[in-house]
C-alpha cells in the first residue's frame, strides 16, 4: 500500500510537469488561433485560460495533446459566441444617455410630436434603414426583419427555415453591423446639417 502512495507523487510530478510543458509550447499558438475569431484580446486571454483550466482538470488519457486542445479551444470559442449578448436595435439606436452628443434616436422616432421637422427626419431615417436592408444580403436581411420587427424568437424561425439558430444569430448580428454603420452615416450628416 506504501508503494502505491509513493508512485502517486511522482506521477503528479511528472504530469504537472508535461502540463507545464504543454502550456508553455503551445501557449502562442493557441492564443493566435483564438484572436482571430473572437473580438477582443481579453476574450482571446480567457478562452485559452479556460482551455489550459480543462487541461489540468483532465483525467482520462490523451494521445494527441494538440488536436484535443484545437477541439477544446474550438468549442470554447463557439461557447463564448452563445454566450455573448447580442447586438439589437438598440445597438443601433443608442438612448440619449448611450450617445456621446445626447441625441436619442427613439425619441425621433416614435411618433410621440408629429411637426415639420420630425417628420422630415423620420422620413429620412426610415428611408436610409430601408435602402441599409435593401443592400443586405437576404438571409441577413430576412432574419434581421423577422427576429427584430416582427419579435420571431431565433428558435421558431430555425425550425421553419432548417437553419441552426447559431446561424441566425450570425446572420442577424452582420446585419445589425452593417445597419448601425449605415444608419451612423445619417445620424452625422443631421448633426452637422
Amino acid at each position: 500500500m506504501d508503494d502505491a502512495l509513493a508512485i502517486t507523487p511522482a506521477m503528479s510530478a511528472d504530469r504537472n510537469k508535461n502540463i507545464t510543458h504543454t502550456i508553455k509550447s503551445m501557449s502562442k499558438r493557441l492564443f493566435d488561433f483564438i484572436r482571430q475569431r473572437v473580438g477582443s484580446t481579453e476574450d482571446a486571454e480567457d478562452i485559452l485560460q479556460d482551455v489550459f483550466y480543462q487541461l489540468a482538470g483532465n483525467t482520462e488519457p490523451i494521445e494527441q495533446v494538440s488536436s484535443w486542445l484545437f477541439k477544446v479551444t474550438r468549442n470554447r470559442i463557439t461557447d463564448s459566441y452563445r454566450k455573448q449578448k447580442l447586438p439589437l436595435a438598440d445597438d443601433i439606436f443608442p438612448s440619449a444617455d448611450d450617445d456621446d452628443d445626447g441625441f436619442d434616436w427613439k425619441e425621433m422616432l416614435l411618433p410621440a410630436d408629429s411637426n415639420p421637422e420630425t417628420d422630415y427626419l423620420r422620413n429620412i431615417f426610415w428611408q436610409t434603414l430601408q435602402e441599409a436592408l435593401a443592400e443586405l444580403p437576404e438571409e441577413q436581411r430576412k432574419v434581421f426583419i423577422q427576429n427584430e420587427i416582427e419579435g420571431i424568437p431565433f428558435k421558431e424561425i430555425a425550425a421553419e427555415t432548417g437553419e441552426a439558430v447559431a446561424t441566425l444569430i450570425s446572420r442577424k448580428r452582420y446585419a445589425v453591423l452593417h445597419l448601425r454603420e449605415r444608419l451612423a452615416v445619417v445620424k452625422n450628416e443631421l448633426l452637422n446639417y
